[in-house]
């Protein structure tokens, strides 16, 4: 028999009753029923009950024994009777008499169980990881992310795509998020950056004629931890295509996307492809975001001729103050009562707004209520209300002012209105496409054009664009996958160009030595024959996150960072020796206490 087991924790049945086993795993839980022993034997596969007799060899042990010591079983097979039987476990039909024991690992007092799924501290759970990890759901979680990520592989081949590696150590880039900077030794004064995303390899690759790539790329970025994003690094979907119009990357990506969360989904409904195309603007006009969470019907509409010239005096006033402004309806169908528009006109003065305009039906009214509707009348709210599509126990919230100020508001409100009202669907996942980004956008701190999206963008209508039209009017190829409100990948059909970069960066006031400087190999094999291509990056985090129903990305990573940035398991950031840093050509000069 093998030295430690001959089965594993989830792998007996009753077909196995009267058979001599050996089993290894940890103690999970230990039960004294009346002079009997009940322990729960768990490894990576599953749970077994053991029974030890007062008489049992190692019974005084095992009654000592803590929770999560690590033991070696010999023992006999039996069937349970019929009204001990645990439906709950795949082995629950069985237990094992235990007829010798043997410890393989002891374990001191746990700072954090496993049984069961306590809420501990975070950081308390973050430097036991390897605890926490032993614990089901995360335990499952993790062992989801594998097999998506396996799933993620076999069908990227089955689209004829080929996997590669790009490097970790690279140059830095002046776009994006902070970079990780690594001295180096042999070249002192200079430092490598750990790559934010393979960006130009992967482009690289396609100008060196290999069509399709993808890897399962580790990224680093010094930046910020949000629930959906872990600091410093991060996993994605890297995938790069030559010969390719948008239509096309679109096409190669949605079986995969689809598919992946398909066979995950636990039979919770999918968009089938292809996915609906929401251009940017309209998704800033309809949902507040470039981020719409298709769930939620609501769709707000711009109501801004309904104001005009009178009627409700604020709104009037305000759409003539700036012709950039706008009002904006959120309708709220089936929120027809004072109540529930007094909490939205309470919850928005808790999202620092004045207030939130409002009309509903009022039934001891008989018609349309709220300031609004009494200042238009009721033929003007009628007509208002049936644009929007509402009637009898329906209502309208209102947003005015400039989009590009109230726009994420109107959003939130819009979300608020469809989770309140149970207007927003439970249990799916619902794709789109957001297309048709800004190439531009204005730099209100630093006084200038900037990029938007991706610098490395094909602008649409191409160099005549660029030298012809208001930057802050050029659209680029530019888009991402939303799912349920999460944003899982961008992406965009490249400037494969050189006159076309060296131009898009002089708009955004990087000179052409700027760019030779800082992306000049990547301009320089641009230069000997680039093929059109196009790509994109779903955040593997993120997929994971959403099929696992987390609402928090470090319940889908093994080993995360903590929102400072810190491993406390490993110790992670830490100090080095002097030696290290005179080896680096490094002085430290740490910021002066105040």
């Amino acid at each position: 028999m093998h030295a430690y087991r001959s089965h594993t924790c989830g792998a007996l049945r009753t077909s196995d009753a009267g058979s001599a086993v050996r089993l290894s795993g940890w103690i999970h839980r230990k039960r004294d029923h009346g002079g009997l022993l009940f322990v729960d034997l768990r490894d990576h596969y599953g749970l077994t009950q053991l029974v030890l007799h007062p008489g049992t060899p190692g019974f005084e042990l095992v009654e000592r024994l803590r929770a999560e010591t690590v033991i070696r079983i010999d023992g006999e097979v039996v069937a349970r009777e019929a009204g001990t039987v645990n439906a709950n476990l795949p082995t629950g039909e069985i237990e094992v008499r235990v007829k010798d024991v043997e410890v393989l690992g002891a374990a001191e007092e746990l700072p954090v169980p496993v049984f069961g799924e306590p809420d501990y501290p975070e950081e308390l759970r973050l430097k036991y990881r390897f605890l926490d990890l032993r614990r089901e759901t995360l335990h499952r979680n993790i062992m989801l992310r594998s097999n998506v990520i396996a799933s993620i592989r076999r069908r990227m081949n089955e689209q004829g795509f080929f996997e590669f590696q790009t490097p970790i150590l690279t140059a830095s880039s002046p776009e994006g998020a902070r970079d990780f900077l690594v001295p180096s030794r042999l070249h002192p004064s200079k430092f490598y950056a750990l790559p934010q995303a393979p960006q130009q390899f992967k482009q690289l690759l396609m100008v060196s004629g290999f069509d399709r790539y993808f890897q399962i790329a580790p990224c680093f970025r010094d930046e910020d931890a949000r629930a959906d994003r872990s600091p410093g690094e991060f996993y994605q979907l890297d995938v790069e295509m030559s010969f390719v119009t948008q239509e096309d990357v679109f096409a190669a990506i949605e079986p995969v996307m689809h598919g992946v969360f398909e066979e995950f989904a636990d039979g919770r409904p999918v968009t089938p492809y292809p996915f609906p195309r929401i251009a940017y603007a309209d998704a800033m006009q309809q949902f507040g975001s470039d981020k719409p969470d298709l769930r939620n019907p609501i769709r707000m509409s711009d109501v801004s001729d309904h104001f005009r010239g009178g009627g409700f005096g604020l709104f009037a006033r305000i759409l003539e103050g700036d012709a950039k402004n706008r009002v904006w309806a959120i309708p709220a169908p089936t929120g027809g009562s004072r109540a529930f528009c007094d909490r939205m006109n309470s919850w928005a003065q808790g999202e620092g707004q004045p207030g939130l305009g409002y009309v509903f039906w009022s039934e001891d009214q008989g018609g349309w209520g709220g300031p609004i509707a009494k200042n238009l009348g009721g033929d003007q709210t009628q007509a208002l209300m049936d644009s929007l599509g509402l009637k009898t126990g329906d209502a309208a919230f209102f947003a005015a002012g400039d989009p590009a100020s109230f726009a994420k508001f109107a959003g939130a409100a819009r979300n608020k209105v469809g989770e309140d009202l149970k207007l927003t669907k439970q249990g799916s996942f619902e794709f789109c496409w957001v297309v048709d980004y800004p190439m531009f956008e204005w730099n209100d701190e630093e006084k200038r054009v900037d990029f938007s999206h991706n610098p490395f963008s094909m602008p649409q209508g191409e160099l005549e664009a660029l030298n012809s039209k208001d930057p802050l009017e050029i659209l680029a190829y530019q888009y991402d996958i939303v799912c349920n409100g999460i944003e899982l990948c961008s992406g965009a059909i490249r400037n494969h160009r050189p006159e076309i970069m060296i131009k898009a960066f002089g708009i955004a006031g990087y000179g052409p030595e700027v760019v030779e400087e800082k992306f000049g190999g990547m301009l320089n094999a641009f230069r000997y024959g680039a093929p059109p291509h196009g790509g994109l990056a779903p955040g593997i985090d993120r997929i994971v996150m959403l099929l696992a129903g987390a609402e928090n990305i470090r319940e889908v990573i093994a080993f995360p960072l903590n929102q400072q940035g810190m491993d406390l398991m490993m110790n992670a950031p830490s100090d080095v020796t002097e030696k290290q840093l005179k080896e680096l050509h490094i002085r430290l000069a740490p910021p002066i206490k105040v």
